[in-house]
């Protein structure tokens, strides 16, 4: 809601210092304060046709179609890490849970928890990032609500976003419909995202800086459906990796799944990173990474389609799903041998989106 500059300065005399001043306690009062942080920083940044509505609502017209929504909360640390930051985390991470139904993601709400002390130059930092993402994605934050709790009952920034978007008819992706027989495959290398937070969060040096997956993936998601129909089920492998995504979906479909180890593609020096750390690469968290499923003879067409888009190029088909009443997900190594893939057991790494 971005106002003349004459009316903001007679409702706003004294200009909010981004690079010096914090949060305070007021800035959640629903006085004069919070109304300056927001028309400052939060509107400033996020400005566009509907959030200028300026209602605690955003109204708009559907488009036709299903319409589907998702909500994400955002807990990383550090907020900062190699390749994004909270606020693009929290951006491309909601899109993502709306893209893997086939939707096309239409709009974003942001509520921010933010912790009395906290530097509003940062604050500022992750709503440009955050403003930045959703324009890129063509996805914009249209509503929002923020919240200061007191000096040590929070962590800096906490953010939950809430996305909506609308199925074309004809569309069925669900976890339910993949079938054996099934190719599964993924979009690029594993791990990622979750060995950047953690070599940032213990600040480890490689001789290769690891960065963050975090992006966007509706727009490939909308090229593999036009180009075959038949996908039964996308999902996007976050917390617990692609190990969890696998199990969740065997056992919502009741089928068995074969992995080839040597197929998942997986960057030598994140590899070598989980090792040192004692992680397995399967477990670890991605954020722009999707596993999809669909009949065995369409999916060499689909693998093309994947990498002739940028965020498909290293895709992969990694495996086949069987028959299994019992939901087991297994895979060959390269050593010949086989291993059950089991769901994670604990938290192996917290605090990663």
């Amino acid at each position: 809601m971005n106002r003349p500059a004459k009316l903001m300065e007679k409702r706003f005399p004294t200009r909010i210092n981004m690079r010096t001043a914090k949060v305070d306690m007021t800035h959640g009062s629903g006085g004069r304060a919070m109304a300056q942080l927001i028309e400052e920083l939060f509107a400033r940044h996020f400005d566009n046709e509907l959030l200028r509505q300026g209602n605690d609502q955003a109204l708009f017209s559907p488009p036709p179609g299903r319409m589907v929504m998702s909500v994400d909360g955002h807990v990383v640390s550090p907020l900062f890490f190699p390749g994004g930051d909270i606020g693009s985390l929290s951006v491309h991470g909601t899109i993502n849970d709306v893209a893997m139904s086939g939707a096309r993601p239409l709009y974003l709400s942001a509520g921010f928890i933010l912790e009395e002390g906290f530097a509003l130059a940062d604050l500022e930092r992750i709503v440009i990032s955050m403003a930045q993402a959703a324009k890129e994605a063509g996805v914009p934050v249209v509503t929002g609500d923020t919240k200061v709790v007191e000096r040590g009952k929070g962590d800096g920034v906490f953010i939950t976003t809430t996305g909506i978007g609308v199925v074309p008819d004809g569309v069925e992706l669900s976890g339910a419909n993949v079938r054996p027989g099934d190719a599964i495959l993924i979009n690029g290398a594993i791990g990622e995202h979750g060995v950047a937070i953690m070599s940032s969060r213990e600040n480890l040096a490689f001789e290769t800086e690891i960065t963050s997956d975090s992006a966007a993936l509706h727009g490939l998601v909308a090229e593999m459906i036009a180009a075959v129909p038949e996908i039964h089920a996308m999902r996007d492998p976050t917390r617990g990796g692609l190990a969890a995504t696998l199990n969740e979906i065997a056992w919502q479909a009741k089928v068995g799944m074969k992995l080839d180890e040597e197929a998942i593609p997986m960057r030598p020096e994140v590899d070598a990173a989980c090792e040192l750390l004692g992680l397995d690469p399967l477990y670890v968290a991605n954020e722009g990474k999707l596993v999809a499923f669909c009949p065995a003879a369409r999916a060499e067409e689909l693998l093309a389609v994947m990498r002739a888009h940028p965020l498909g190029r290293e895709a992969a088909i990694i495996g086949r799903v069987v028959e299994d009443d019992m939901g087991f997900v297994t895979m060959e190594t390269g050593f010949g041998g086989t291993r059950i893939v089991d769901w994670l057991a604990g938290e192996q790494l917290p605090r990663i989106c």
